[in-house]
């Protein structure tokens, strides 16, 4: 282990650097007292304002276009996340934040306000970013970080070829449509490819599960103690030094 690792981990939090420890325990609790079932795939249209999203689809995808127009304008997410780095090895799979982990990134916001507004109404609201995966970009299996959240998927641009372009969830494999929402639970093995020549964009929605009692109150000191960590501080220094960067070049 180089010095650059040892003092990034040094950085972590007890909660976060034990995670591998604790976290199925806090797991195994949020999901007794979640209100959602304990499954991989889940019904997107328990959730009251998904259809609404979808309804904007159409506009949510103009405004995506106009955005693509603009060079580079969603960083690489390794470049942003050096934690995504194992299963975000090249440049092909991009993040374009609105929010992340609580955090409004006003100058995205300000570039996609109609997105941007929709976003901000929904309850709970825990990231929401344009997750953009170029082709023949392949996410590798992973797991997320806690069962306190649920993830939910707008198809914005979909290759035309979509059984080409899918994601697996715990051997559940879905393939994404504009203008719909897929519903699921992150902490199952999950991965993703696009064996096309198209870029996909979907929203990702990221939202806190509905919880009652025992487990609203673990989900609370979990994402309190994320948001405060290294993971979200180190991201947003390394956004603003992009942004800084990216809109200097954009002068020349």
């Amino acid at each position: 282990m180089d010095n650059l690792t040892m003092t990034k981990n040094a950085r972590r939090p007890l909660l976060i650097r034990i995670g591998k420890y604790l976290r199925p325990v806090f797991n195994r609790i949020l999901a007794h007292y979640s209100l959602f079932p304990n499954e991989p795939v889940l019904d997107p249209y328990d959730l009251p304002w998904v259809k609404s999203l979808e309804q904007h689809g159409p506009q949510i995808r103009q405004e995506w276009e106009r955005l693509n127009q603009e060079r580079d304008v969603a960083p690489p997410l390794k470049e942003i996340s050096p934690d995504h780095a194992r299963i975000a090895d090249d440049q092909r799979w991009k993040s374009f934040f609105l929010y992340g982990y609580g955090f409004r990134v006003a100058e995205n916001c300000a570039k996609a306000p109609f997105t941007a507004a929709l976003a901000s109404r929904i309850p709970n609201l825990n990231s929401a970013f344009f997750s953009i995966l170029d082709p023949g970009a392949e996410i590798p299996p992973h797991f997320g970080v806690t069962k306190g959240l649920l993830t939910c998927h707008l198809g914005v641009s979909v290759p035309r070829k979509r059984e080409e372009c899918w994601i697996n969830v715990d051997g559940q494999k879905i393939e994404w449509e504009n203008d719909r929402c897929i519903l699921f639970d992150d902490t199952y093995e999950h991965w993703v490819k696009n064996n096309t020549d198209e870029q996909r964009v979907v929203l990702l929605i990221q939202i806190l599960r509905p919880e009652r009692s025992v487990g609203k109150l673990l989900q609370k000191l979990f994402m309190t103690a994320i948001r405060k960590s290294a993971f979200v501080k180190d991201a947003r220094k390394n956004f603003s030094r992009w942004s800084a960067a990216h809109n200097q070049m954009e002068r020349i």
